[in-house]
């Protein structure tokens, strides 16, 4: 694997190894990945990203149902 500059997730301290030296955190890469036009998954990611608000809308609804009862 290339060497790359990552970044922690929790201390956003850059570093070369995938655990942060610093905190021990888990390090990424910060840049996004390269557009491509003839994209393979993004019918997959619109998907995901669809169930995601689908989930974060009926947790939404469920605490305003608990709020309410209360």
């Amino acid at each position: 694997m290339a060497k790359h500059i990552l970044r922690c997730v929790d201390c956003q301290a850059y570093n070369l190894t995938e655990t942060c030296r610093d905190c021990g955190g888990k390090a990424v890469l910060p840049k996004p990945p390269k557009y491509s036009i003839e994209d393979k998954y993004a019918k997959y990611r619109r998907m995901a990203k669809e169930q995601e608000r689908d989930i974060t809308k009926k947790e939404e609804s469920s605490i305003a149902k608990e709020q309410e009862s209360i």
